[in-house]
């Protein structure tokens, strides 16, 4: 499920629908080890983004070696063999650039935003990382303990942290979705050097690689380099693992309690989805934007301005390779009995399910999904990442232009449609989120 955040701003309850999409231009070419490139031209800034999408993450690891996906998006920064360990970041940054990476369950990213009279610099610092990365065990050792600091601080440490571990590993049961992307601690303290080192030559390779630059560029040029730092760089293995799990359809609610520290209890419904590449995806995207997309959705207006039942209310829509999650929480407001709140939720669901929306809440959903693709497609950064994605998930780097067209074909039949198949209360999780202190009760 893509990612639409925001709903229903006021500048569009008005406007009508254009559907207009700026063609993003580009060129392609495949280099001999496999490495595909996706070049992008824009001079109207002197700004370039270079990434590089590894078609690697989380579901990709074995059951008793989780994390390491993720473990590499953090240890390709330590150095090279040519870059003084910690040297990296400091080498981008001393251009006038900026640089980061993260890790999906199917992918990890790594990009820069330079100067467009530093490309050269960028596109040598990527053929570093992949030609020669410092993988010893002073930096795996470093690693570790940066990896335990984020999981305090992102999970163990705060307020709800656990939501999406917890949820996953009850909505997956076959498919490697199951663990997070940040793994388990114990695997990493278990693993030796060697297994990190196996794991780097079996995906962070150039045939399993996407690389791309959006910007001030010259094709030409641009090419010459890629070439020049990238075509040394040996194939990897002729396959690669991709787990041909397919998980299996829940026919029966699965229902569970988690004491967290917090002061305020919460509830968590959570509804399995298809892949991300299946035509439903699009009316499910939207369906989700309806509910739970911000200020002016429909669970915000019901359950926080109307009725006062909660807080908050939210998604967090993930829309993965294999199939996703659709997932939804909302924190009681004082005094609300969790269970009051869930019938609630669950009222405003069946109504969608018997009723579909109105015509009039299609188009300003229309003009909202509208404005994002737009918006997404507004930075180099956001159309490097969106070029490479098209080439992985769709196959064809060209659905970047395709997408509202996708979008458009949705009607409101599609929503009460998709909305009946995949929002079932017998197939689906429920957490409820309660204060530490109310174990005992």
């Amino acid at each position: 499920m893509r990612k639409f955040t925001l709903f229903f701003s006021l500048a569009f309850l008005v406007s009508s629908l254009s559907w207009a999409q700026t063609k993003i231009e580009f060129k392609e070419i495949t280099l001999d080890n496999g490495l595909h490139v996706i070049m992008h031209q824009d001079n109207s800034t002197p700004i370039v983004a270079v990434s590089v999408l590894y078609h690697v993450g989380s579901k990709n690891e074995r059951p008793d070696r989780t994390g390491f996906a993720h473990f590499f998006e953090h240890l390709l920064f330590e150095g090279t063999e040519n870059i003084p360990r910690g040297e990296y970041m400091n080498k981008i940054q001393a251009i006038g650039g900026t640089l980061n990476a993260f890790t999906s369950n199917d992918i990890t990213y790594y990009y820069e935003i330079v100067p467009s009279n530093q490309l050269e610099t960028a596109l040598y610092m990527e053929s570093e990382r992949m030609l020669h990365p410092k993988i010893d065990q002073i930096g795996v050792d470093t690693q570790r303990e940066v990896i335990k600091e984020e999981k305090r601080q992102s999970y163990d440490n705060r307020p709800y942290g656990t939501i999406l571990p917890e949820t996953m590993k009850r909505a997956f049961e076959k498919h490697p979705y199951q663990w997070p992307v940040i793994g388990s601690m114990e695997h990493l303290d278990a693993a030796q050097l060697q297994e990190f080192m196996d794991f780097h030559k079996a995906y962070y390779v150039p045939n399993n690689a996407v690389l791309t630059i959006a910007g001030d560029i010259d094709y030409a040029q641009a090419e010459e380099w890629v070439r020049a730092y990238f075509e040394e760089i040996p194939t990897g293995p002729a396959d690669f693992y991709r787990p041909n799990i397919t998980e299996p359809r829940k026919t029966q609610e699965t229902r569970d309690i988690v004491y967290d520290n917090i002061q305020i209890p919460a509830i968590i419904q959570a509804y399995n989805l298809p892949k991300k590449n299946h035509p439903d995806s699009y009316a499910m995207s939207m369906l989700s934007t309806y509910l739970t997309g911000g200020n002016s959705s429909l669970m915000t207006k019901e359950l926080v301005d109307k009725q006062q039942k909660a807080l908050a209310v939210a998604a967090i829509p993930l829309d993965l390779e294999d199939g996703g999650v659709f997932l939804m929480y909302a924190i009681t407001n004082m005094g609300v009995e969790p269970k009051d709140l869930e019938d609630q939720m669950d009222g405003l669901l069946a109504q969608v399910q018997k009723n579909g929306i109105s015509e009039n809440d299609f188009l300003k959903l229309q003009n909202i999904i509208e404005n994002n693709i737009v918006s997404q497609n507004s930075s180099m950064a956001g159309i490097a990442q969106n070029l490479a994605e098209a080439r992985v998930f769709f196959g064809d780097t060209n659905y970047i232009n395709n997408t509202l067209e996708q979008y458009r074909k949705v009607t409101r039949e599609d929503l009460q449609r998709v909305a009946n198949e995949y929002l079932t209360l017998d197939g689906r999780v429920v957490l409820y989120y309660l204060p530490k202190s109310a174990q005992g009760e």
